[in-house]
């Protein structure tokens, strides 16, 4: 059995969140991107599986900028 198990790009937990002065949008400029907890959690999850003998292959997937590539990198 394969393992697919979606990442998500988020800003990272720990940066403090910045809203832009017309309060469209957070302003993402020079603001450090992570791996989604949750995500980490099921790639983890995924990981114990394939070791147990339960899944023969676990496989990453992103949808996003090119930047996004790091995340799954992570993961």
């Amino acid at each position: 059995m394969k393992v697919l198990v979606a990442v998500k790009r988020v800003i990272d937990y720990n940066v403090k969140i910045r809203v832009k002065a017309d309060h469209s949008d957070v302003d993402l400029t020079n603001v450090k991107m992570a791996m989604n907890p949750f995500c980490e959690i099921a790639v983890e999850e995924a990981v114990r599986l394939k070791e147990k003998g339960v899944a023969t292959e676990v496989v990453a997937v992103t949808i996003g900028p090119k930047a996004a590539q790091e995340q799954l990198r992570t993961a």
